[in-house]
């Protein structure tokens, strides 16, 4: 009763607009697109008829800008590794070419269609395929028609294995900028090269790792940049790159107090996604920084899946919160109309028999965390209601409200639904992130502790009614918390935990 379909938020190239749609049944979700965003869908790509048996997955997909050919991956058995294919959107008949061995990767295109760049790795000893530590990424170029044996070695270093390449043609065509990575370390470098001219060299832009920099886009030689550097709640900066120094840097939008999380070119306005205390606001400026206005979207949820493209005045987005199941929508900035273009179906939910309300309690130190809680409208406050507490806290990920049937099912069942938006997440910036991690990893804990003492003394229930869930990090923190807390829960959840922690680089 659970499997309901679900559709992803499209993405467009020239006339086509893509999307994935799932009806329930399917164990992975089919690849569609519609010419000009209306009329009959046409199917791309089904990953359910890659396998018998269902282990090999869809793991990438990236479209040529003249929307004629599509560059998939696909996965075995949820291997990193990937394969990349080549799909004539027209015949849907797949090219000869195939990649192997790339791994973190994506596909970026020209913008003449002749080709895309990938990242990979030296193909492993047999039987090591999934043991081995993978070591010094190759960015290569990959031309169409020809065998990966012929592909074109565009950057790698040796001197630094732990390096890795994210790579992304400008708009205009004329520049490659490499996001360099290092390990698991959040900062990053930026190169860049010049296309389209003999000397290929690539130019060291941000030699140095210092913080965040995430390329938005560029308008001739002047860069913009996505940072935290000496910002820790983000802002948007140029670098004009034939005045390179970092004196010479200029600020196009200052640093708020609350937490940017992304930055979008659109049809020449600048699109900054914000958290404000958990939710999403999203506010046009011009490229010069200044602000023209707050957009008027739906509030008190999560905008997700922003799609959009620089000379384009089409926007595309889904919102979701705990008692509003996903709903996509269209925004066009040249006439400023939103409509929806569609609604997640679920059966048996009324939004108007739920609650959901933020409050704010204070941890161990006396710090505020926000924590959403949802439930039926009708529940008594007597200390007497099943209550699953969920949390995570790390990784610069915040915990956004979104619809989930699981908790549907458990607030219909008269439980309550707390979700608590611990330190260690990106809800609040990176000072917000760094109090979580490392030496203060305790603070995590203690907020989750002092989320679960707050619910109790409010009413909403008692220790031995309260369930707490986590995955991956969030297991941690379930672990953690059975380990110091014991007397605060009666079941836990920690799923896929990161437990030992002393031997997790062993």
């Amino acid at each position: 009763a659970l499997d309901q379909a679900t559709r992803s938020v499209p993405f467009q190239e020239q006339s086509k607009y893509f999307y994935y749609y799932n009806n329930g049944d399917w164990q992975q979700s089919k690849l569609y697109y519609k010419e000009d965003n209306q009329g009959t869908e046409r199917l791309v790509l089904d990953p359910n008829q890659l396998s018998k048996d269902g282990t090999i997955a869809l793991s990438g997909v990236s479209v040529s800008p003249d929307a004629k050919l599509l560059a998939y991956a696909i996965s075995d058995g949820g291997s990193d590794w990937k394969t990349w294919k080549i799909r004539d959107l027209e015949s849907g008949l797949d090219l000869k070419d195939e990649i192997l061995w790339s791994k973190f990767s994506g596909a970026e295109w020209l913008k003449d269609n002749s080709g895309f760049y990938y990242s990979a790795y030296s193909q492993p000893k047999t039987g090591a395929e999934l043991e081995d530590t993978n070591t010094n990424q190759t960015l290569y170029f990959h031309r169409i028609g020809e065998k990966q044996s012929s592909d074109k070695l565009v950057y790698a270093r040796t001197d630094q294995p732990e390096w890795g390449w994210g790579a992304t043609v400008s708009e205009d065509g004329n520049y490659l900028v490499l996001h360099v990575s290092e390990g698991t370390d959040e900062r990053n470098r930026i190169f860049y090269q010049k296309l389209n001219q003999s000397n290929l060299s690539f130019i060291e832009l941000i030699p140095e790792l210092k913080a965040q920099f995430h390329f938005v886009g560029n308008e001739g030689n002047v860069f913009w940049f996505f940072t935290d550097l000496n910002a820790p709640m983000g802002r948007l900066i140029a670098i004009d790159i034939d005045n390179p120094d970092e004196e010479n840097w200029q600020e196009i939008i200052p640093e708020q107090n609350h937490a940017l999380r992304n930055v979008y070119l659109t049809s020449g306005y600048f699109l900054c996604h914000y958290l404000k205390d958990v939710s999403s606001e999203i506010v046009l400026y011009q490229t010069t920084g200044e602000k023209i206005k707050k957009l008027d979207f739906p509030k008190n949820g999560a905008i997700s899946g922003i799609s959009t493209k620089p000379d384009s005045s089409q926007l595309f987005f889904s919102f979701s919160n705990y008692i509003q199941p996903k709903e996509i929508f269209e925004y066009d900035l040249s006439d400023q109309q939103l409509k929806s273009i569609w609604s997640q179906l679920v059966p048996g939910f009324y939004a108007n028999d739920f609650t959901s309300k933020q409050e704010f309690y204070r941890s161990k130190d006396g710090t505020l965390i926000p924590m959403f809680i949802s439930h039926l409208k009708n529940i008594e406050l007597n200390n007497n209601n099943p209550l699953l507490l969920y949390g995570y806290g790390g990784f610069d990920i915040p915990i956004l409200p979104n619809f989930s049937t699981k908790y549907f099912s458990w607030m219909k069942m008269g439980g309550v639904v707390a979700v608590a938006n611990l330190r260690g997440g990106g809800e609040y910036g990176e000072q917000w992130h760094r109090q979580g991690m490392l030496h203060n990893k305790q603070n995590v804990f203690d907020d989750f502790a002092a989320a679960a003492e707050h619910l109790h003394e409010t009413g909403y229930s008692q220790p031995s009614k309260t369930v707490i869930e986590g995955r991956s990090n969030g297991g941690l923190l379930v672990g953690a918390s059975l380990l110091q807390r014991p007397d605060l829960f009666g079941a836990t959840l920690p799923g896929v935990g990161v437990m030992d922690m002393l031997r997790f680089n062993k």
